[in-house]
C-alpha cells in the first residue's frame, strides 16, 4: 500500500529523528565502538558503522579511531555507499526511512519513506538504486530509491514490491539479506533468513527492473539456513555463510566446493575471502582450502577495504563491539620452529636445530637471520646467516662463550608473499662455582653494638662486585642494603651493622658470565637494652661492699624501667628478699612498656623496718611480647627499709 505524498511529509515531520553530527576529535582518538551493529561498509579512506542501539552513524578511519558520528538514525540496520562514494545509505529501522548522509560530513541529504510496518532493514547500491528489503516474517520484499528522483515534482524516488516473482509461489520470507560486486554492479544476491532452510536468488538490476537471473527454493540441497551471502568476484557464484560457493546458471544454483566451516564471510575486488568462524578470521584465496593467513580474534561482522589492504572487524567485548583493522591480510604468515638443547657446557659445541613452513610456498633458498643473547652480550650478537634446506629444516653450531641463560633468536624477514616471523629458545649454560663467605654468625653482641661484618669473595671472572644486607627482625623494618661495591685486592668488603636488634647479614655475589651467582647469610643476635632508675629513698649506704637505697619504712618505692621499644613489648620485674643469709623469690611479674619505653612500678612500703630487698627488669625473647632482640638482664637494685 502507498500513501501521499503528504501524508509522507507528515510522517517524516512527526516521527523522524533530526540528524545531528558531533565532531569526535583527531584520529588519535579512541578505537570506534557500537552497542549493537546496524551495518558496516569502507572506503579507501574511512569505515563507516551503524549503532542500532544509540541510533547513530560513526565514520572512522582505517586504523580504527573515530572521526565523527551523527544521531538521528533511529534502529540504523544496514549501510552502504553509492558507486561513486559521495553518499552513504543507512536503513532508518525504527522510522520506516532510507537515510542518505554525505559521506564526507554525515551531513542529511534527504530521507526517504518507506510504506511498510517492519524494516527497511538490509540495503545496497548498485546500478544507480538503492536496494533493501522490507516486509514481516509472512511477506518480505524488496524495494528500491531511485536517488535520482526529485519529490518536489511529484514523483515518488521509492518503488516498493521489486521482487521479479512477487505474488507468485516464488518470493522472499522476511526481510533477506543483500549482496552486490562492484566488478559487476548490475547484480544483486538476495537471500531469506530465519528458517532452517532459506531460498536465495541473483538478480540483474542493470535494467533499473530486477531481472531473475537465478533461484533456490530451500529444499535443503544447499543449505540448512542462511546468515550471510556475498556475491564472488569473478565467478558466477555466490559464498553462503562464509562456506559454502554455489554457481549459479540457467535459472539454477548447483554445489560448487566449500570453504572450511565458518559463519560470514566478506569477498574482495581480488577473489580473496575474509572469513570469521566466530573464534577466528580466515583470509583464503580463491577456491583454495588451506588458510593464506589466519587471525585468532572472534568478529561478529568482516568488511574488505577497498584495496585488500586491511579487513576490518567488528570484535564483541563487555558491552559492545570495537572496530579492528587487520592489517596485511593478503600476507602468509610462516610458521618457525626452534630448538636448542635444555642443558649446555660452556666454551663447548652445541646444535640448534629448528623448520620454517608455510601453507603459501616459500622462496627456494630462504635463509634466516641468528641472533645470541648472553651476560656478554645482552643486546644480542648476530652470528651467521642459516640457509633453510629444501625440506624446510635448519641447523647451526655455536660454541658459547658466555654462561648463565643463553637465547638464541632466529628470524626470517619476510618477502612479498610472506610476513616476518621470529622464534627464540633458551640453553641454560654451566657457570662454574665461586666462594663467598660471611663473619659473626650466631655471636651475641650488647645492644647498640656497631659490629663489622666482612664478606669474603673467591675467584670470579669480571664482576668482583658484591652486596651487603641487613635486614633487623621485626615486621617495621625492611631489609636494607647497606653496602654496594668491590672487593679489594684480598676480596674481602665491609659493612657496619648498629646492633639494635637480632639483625641477618646477607652477602649477595650476582654472578657473571662464567661464575653463579652465590648468597649466604649469617644471623647476629643484639640484646635489648635494658636500665631501671629508683627513686624516692632519702639516700645510698652501703651494707658491707653492695650499696643500697634507702628508705623509709612506710615509704612506696618507685621503680621505672626504660628499654627500648616495640608493640607490644612488657619488662619482667623481679623481685627478691633477703632473708636469713639468702636471697628467695619474692613474686616475678610481666608490665607493658609505653610508647615512650618506659615502665613505672611503684612496689609498697613494708611498714617495718630492716627489710632487705633487690629488683631487677628483664627483656626475655618470646616471654616479653616479641622476638625482635636476645634476652637481656638489667642490673639488680638493692634497697633497704629502715625507721
Amino acid at each position: 500500500m502507498r500513501t501521499t505524498s503528504a501524508a509522507t511529509a507528515l510522517a517524516v515531520l512527526f516521527s523522524s529523528a533530526a540528524l545531528s553530527v558531533v565532531a569526535a576529535g583527531p584520529a588519535s582518538a579512541a578505537s570506534a565502538r557500537v552497542t549493537v551493529p546496524g551495518g558496516i561498509v569502507a572506503d579507501g579512506q574511512r569505515v563507516f558503522l551503524g549503532d542500532r542501539s544509540a541510533g547513530t552513524v560513526l565514520v572512522a578511519d582505517h586504523s580504527g579511531a573515530v572521526l565523527a558520528s551523527v544521531s538521528g538514525v533511529p534502529g540504523v540496520s544496514d549501510l552502504a555507499l553509492s558507486d561513486d562514494g559521495t553518499t552513504l545509505y543507512a536503513t532508518a529501522r525504527d522510522t520506516h526511512e532510507i537515510v542518505a548522509l554525505d559521506a564526507a560530513t554525515l551531513d542529511e541529504k534527504a530521507r526517504y519513506p518507506v510504506a511498510t510496518d517492519t524494516g527497511p532493514v538490509h540495503v545496497e547500491f548498485a546500478a544507480g538504486k538503492v536496494w533493501f528489503t522490507y516486509g514481516d516474517q509472512w511477506d518480505g520484499d524488496l524495494g528500491s530509491v531511485d536517488p535520482t528522483v526529485d519529490p518536489a515534482t511529484g514523483a515518488d524516488p521509492v518503488a516498493l514490491a521489486q521482487f521479479p516473482t512477487e505474488g507468485t509461489s516464488i518470493g522472499m520470507w522476511g526481510q533477506s539479506l543483500l549482496d552486490t560486486d562492484p566488478l559487476r554492479p548490475g547484480l544483486l544476491a538476495v537471500a531469506e533468513t530465519g528458517l532452517s532452510t532459506s531460498s536465495m536468488a541473483v538478480l540483474d538490476v542493470s535494467s533499473g527492473t530486477p531481472q531473475l537471473s537465478a533461484w533456490h527454493n530451500g529444499d535443503y540441497t544447499l543449505n540448512d539456513g542462511i546468515g550471510d551471502i556475498d556475491l564472488v568476484a569473478g565467478a558466477d557464484q555466490v559464498l553462503v555463510n562464509g562456506t559454502d560457493r554455489d554457481a549459479y546458471a540457467d535459472g539454477t544454483f548447483t554445489e560448487a566446493g566449500a570453504y572450511p566451516a565458518g559463519l560470514r564471510a566478506d569477498v574482495a575486488r581480488s577473489g580473496l575471502v575474509a572469513q570469521s568462524t566466530g573464534t577466528k578470521v580466515a583470509v583464503y584465496r580463491p577456491n583454495a582450502t588451506r588458510p593464506l593467513r589466519t587471525y585468532t580474534t572472534s568478529a561478529v561482522d568482516v568488511a574488505w577495504a577497498p584495496d585488500a589492504s586491511r579487513i576490518f572487524t567488528l570484535v564483541p567485548g563487555s558491552g559492545g563491539y570495537t572496530l579492528k583493522a587487520l592489517t596485511d591480510p593478503t600476507l602468509n604468515v610462516p610458521t618457525l620452529t626452534v630448538a636448542a638443547p635444555s642443558t649446555a657446557t660452556r666454551a663447548k659445541t652445541l646444535t640448534v636445530t629448528g623448520k620454517i613452513s608455510a601453507t603459501v610456498a616459500l622462496p627456494a633458498g630462504v635463509q634466516l637471520s641468528v641472533t645470541r643473547t648472553d651476560l656478554e652480550s645482552p643486546s644480542g650478537k648476530a652470528l651467521a646467516p642459516v640457509t633453510v634446506k629444501a625440506d624446510g629444516t635448519y641447523s647451526f653450531k655455536d660454541v658459547p662463550p658466555a654462561g648463565g641463560k643463553v637465547t638464541y633468536t632466529v628470524k626470517y624477514a619476510g618477502d612479498a608473499a610472506h610476513t616476518a616471523v621470529s622464534t627464540s629458545d633458551t640453553v641454560e649454560v654451566s657457570r662454574a662455582s665461586t666462594s663467598l663467605s660471611l663473619n659473626n654468625n650466631g655471636k651475641l653482641y650488647g645492644y647498640g653494638a656497631d659490629v663489622k661484618f666482612t664478606a669474603h669473595l673467591g675467584t670470579t671472572y669480571k664482576n668482583r662486585s658484591v652486596e651487603i644486607w641487613a635486614n633487623p627482625f621485626g615486621s617495621d623494618r625492611p631489609n636494607k642494603l647497606i653496602k654496594s661495591g668491590k672487593v679489594n685486592s684480598d676480596g674481602n668488603i665491609a659493612a657496619w651493622v648498629d646492633m639494635t636488634r637480632d639483625t641477618t647479614v646477607t652477602a649477595v655475589f650476582k654472578g657473571d658470565a662464567r661464575y653463579k651467582p652465590r648468597t649466604v647469610e649469617v644471623t647476629a643476635y643484639g640484646k635489648a637494652k635494658v636500665s631501671t632508675a629508683v627513686s624516692k629513698h632519702y639516700k645510698t649506704a652501703k651494707i658491707g661492699s653492695t650499696t643500697y637505697y634507702w628508705f623509709r619504712k612506710n615509704t612506696d618505692p618507685l621503680l621505672t624501667t626504660t628499654m627500648n621499644y616495640y608493640a607490644g613489648r612488657q619488662q619482667r620485674f623481679d623481685l627478691e628478699v633477703y632473708y636469713s643469709g639468702k636471697w628467695y623469690s619474692a613474686d616475678s611479674q610481666y608490665f607493658p612498656l609505653g610508647t615512650n619505653g618506659k615502665s613505672a612500678v611503684t612496689l609498697g612500703a613494708p611498714g617495718e623496718s630492716g627489710i632487705r630487698a633487690r629488683m631487677r627488669s628483664v627483656y626475655v625473647n618470646g616471654s616479653s611480647g616479641d622476638t625482635v632482640n636476645s634476652t637481656a638482664y638489667g642490673s639488680w637494685k638493692y634497697l633497704y627499709f629502715s625507721n
